[in-house]
């Protein structure tokens, strides 16, 4: 027998047992011909008759089958209650799917009806351009040509006039008689002098110039891309809404939550466009919608959603994508005065001024974050912080630093520090411990008058951003001067990055732009200029590269991050909340992609994922950053952080 056989059979003997059961007769044993199955193994849990019992299952619990009967038909009934109890669930499941569908297909119907109309109505256009342009070459041929025939007319009028008259007076100096010749030739004289005097207009009166020009290529060009399809694959039940703002709020302050679309795998959707509502409602009066909060789309994937309550209480905070919930939505809300509200860090109240220098830096409080800004109570027992090593302390010495500023890692175990006012390297191993340094005061090729981002290439040259000497230096591993590279075209270079490419990216932080070198200084291209548009800076200071190489840059007055290529996405804004930044400094990449960026002017560093949406910080409250400025991830893993206003770097543990 083959296997459908056997399954067709099996099928057929459980129906046969199951029509009998309905039926009420006793089911007659498999094993032992003719005999009843009135017993159950509950070991086995099967049906048998009395000498199966005696037989392979003699070892077995085996009770009368009318004892388990009942308890299994209940059993079978809770479970059958249970799936019937999903019938409604899948019903309505249907026809929501079955409902996207058709408004899919009305849709795309009405896409097509509007693609059909819009070149429809561009042929119109086109066939009246044709038209009106073979009515403007008619008119100037038919003008023209009018001059040509009115001149053509006058040479033929006066080309038979003088052959007439050659003609006549040969006939009459050949045939005539000396009576007819002297009667003609005065007339005759008259005339062909007449002729001989007159002008004829000879000299064109027109030319034959007529062409068309109609320059296709650009148009061609436009209509090669005419027409945008606008769709993604976000769904709600996948995609996050993250912020402080999805919980709580201080009446009369805007607040700001940050979405994250996702496909149905809870892939990144990287595009925007997608149909966000938002609406706060108070829990009190369900029907009322106190506020329909502002979206923002950041084009990326993410949007930005804003509201601010003006009354106190409990709200009910609804997030929909497409008309279906975001996953935990609706949230609930809680509304308090700002007086209620644990005070922020005074820090971060004021505008602070770039940190180039000392110059104007005011020493910040160093307040502890709380883990919310509502919290009412206190932990009783806060976490220790993830500090490993604290290295240094303000001087001039070996180990010592006065402002330092870009810090770097190596593949063999070495944290590489621009120490800017004592303009020098320093290099240090991963647990902290000083190696060398090297660095001469100068404006000489080779030396330095203030390095201020550093990075080490794949040979292990250390290469130095020098801001006022308006170069790229490049050293060996032992601090021997190599090349320089970029004078002449940088303003003043901060942050500085190599790429998969070997390509050396330097971010000037003056002239607002990202200029890439090959390694022997020959420019490959920059971008950026100063402005607030997303492919503009505003005083941008670190750089990183992902392992999509992909350039990852600070952009310190606009309060964000730029990801950029051809500018791919950028997040952050101006505040203190998860993602928010007052100035960002120093950038990294972890191995998954994740970003981690130093907030100087809030002190703290936190961590994003690879579209930029927030996911932690890391707990430096024990001993808390005081103006965090270059920042990476040593060999080891963990997060080294220079602490410029402490004139010290810090080591930190990372959990990827």
């Amino acid at each position: 027998l083959d296997v459908d056989c056997c399954s067709r059979l099996e099928a057929c003997s459980v129906l046969e047992s199951v029509n009998a059961a309905a039926a009420g007769k006793p089911l007659c044993c498999p094993n032992h011909e003719g005999k009843v199955m009135e017993f159950y193994c509950e070991s086995c849990e099967t049906a048998m008759c009395l000498e199966c019992t005696k037989g392979e299952h003699r070892e077995h619990v085996t009770v009368p089958l009318r004892d388990v009967l009942e308890q299994h038909k209940t059993q079978l009934k809770t479970q059958l209650d249970a799936i019937r109890n999903r019938l409604p669930q899948l019903t309505a499941a249907i026809e929501l799917v079955g409902e996207i569908s058709k408004q899919l297909t009305d849709r795309k119907n009405e896409a097509v009806t509007e693609i059909s109309s819009t070149f429809e109505e561009l042929e119109r256009a086109l066939q009246l351009r044709k038209t009106a342009l073979i009515n403007d070459l008619e008119n100037i041929y038919s003008a023209k040509q009018k001059v040509l025939q009115a001149q053509l007319s006058s040479l033929l009028q006066g080309k038979d006039h003088i052959q007439s008259s050659c003609s006549f007076t040969e006939q009459a100096l050949s045939h005539g008689s000396a009576t007819e010749v002297l009667m003609v030739q005065k007339q005759m004289s008259e005339r062909v002098s007449a002729m001989a005097r007159h002008d004829f207009p000879e000299r064109p009166h027109q030319n034959a110039h007529l062409d068309c020009q109609v320059e296709t290529e650009g148009l061609r060009r436009s209509l090669q891309n005419l027409g945008v399809l606008i769709t993604t694959a976000a769904v709600g039940h996948t995609s996050v809404a993250t912020g402080e703002g999805l919980r709580h709020a201080a009446t009369g302050q805007h607040v700001s939550v940050t979405v994250t679309t996702k496909d149905k795998d809870g892939e990144l959707v990287r595009t925007g466009n997608a149909a966000l509502r938002a609406t706060v409602t108070p829990v009190a009066d369900g029907s009322r919608i106190v506020t329909e909060p502002e979206v923002t789309d950041n084009k990326n994937g993410t949007y930005e959603v804003g509201y601010t309550l003006r009354s106190e209480g409990e709200f009910s905070f609804a997030l929909s994508l497409y008309g279906q919930p975001l996953r935990g939505s609706p949230f609930r809300l809680q509304a308090v005065k700002p007086s209620d509200a644990l005070p922020s860090p005074d820090d971060v109240k004021r505008r602070l001024k770039s940190p180039g220098g000392t110059a104007g830096h005011v020493r910040q409080k160093a307040v502890r974050r709380p883990s919310s800004m509502f919290s009412i109570k206190k932990k009783e027992n806060p976490i220790e912080d993830e500090l490993i090593h604290r290295v240094g302390t303000r001087g001039r010495e070996k180990g010592e630093f006065t402002n330092l500023q870009g810090i770097s890692a190596s593949s063999n175990g070495r944290v590489v520090v621009a120490d800017s006012n004592n303009q020098c390297i320093q290099v240090f191993s991963n647990d902290g411990q000083f190696k060398m340094r090297f660095g001469v005061r100068g404006r000489s090729p080779g030396q330095l008058q203030r390095p201020t981002g550093v990075t080490v290439d794949m040979n292990g040259d250390i290469i130095v951003a020098d801001y006022d000497n308006r170069w790229v230096s490049i050293f060996s591993s032992d601090g021997k001067f190599k090349n320089k590279i970029g004078a002449g075209r940088l303003l003043g270079p901060k942050g500085v990055a190599v790429d998969r490419n070997g390509h050396i990216i330097a971010v000037d932080n003056k002239a607002c732009c990202v200029f890439i070198f090959q390694s022997n200084g020959k420019l490959v291209t920059k971008f950026g200029a100063r402005g607030t548009s997303e492919r503009q800076f505003a005083g941008p200071h670190f750089v990183a590269v992902n392992n999509k190489n992909e350039i990852i840059v600070t952009d310190f007055h606009n309060h964000s991050v730029k990801v950029n290529g051809e500018f791919l996405f950028k997040f952050g804004s101006h505040g203190e909340g998860n993602g928010q930044f007052n100035a960002p400094t120093g950038v990294a990449v972890d191995t998954n992609g994740n970003i981690i960026v130093a907030d100087w002017g809030n002190s703290r560093i936190q961590v994003f994922d690879s579209a930029g949406s927030f996911l932690s910080y890391i707990n430096t409250s024990a001993d808390p950053l005081y103006g965090p400025q270059g920042l990476t991830l040593t060999s080891d893993g963990h997060v080294a952080v220079a602490d410029s206003g402490n004139h010290c770097f810090k080591i930190y543990r990372y959990l990827q």
